[in-house]
């Protein structure tokens, strides 16, 4: 199999399980929500980043792709 096609079929379902996870695990999982997310709020503003839910997306991610490396 062309290894683009087969890098493009993993990330669909990569995708696809991401999706899954966040529209029913939403109740479970408190991402965007964490402790350590910057929201301002004013009258009429509200600003809001999510450095907290940022670096845990960035560790779990780094550690798949470590595995992933690691057993190919």
């Amino acid at each position: 199999m062309n290894p683009v096609a087969k890098m493009l079929m993993i990330g669909g379902v990569v995708l696809i399980v991401a999706g899954l996870l966040l529209q029913f695990g939403g109740k479970y999982l408190h991402l965007g929500r964490l402790p350590g997310d910057i929201v301002v709020e004013k009258e009429n503003f509200r600003f809001y980043f999510p450095v907290v839910t940022c670096l845990v997306i960035s560790i779990v991610l780094s550690a798949i792709f470590y595995l992933i490396r690691l057993f190919k």
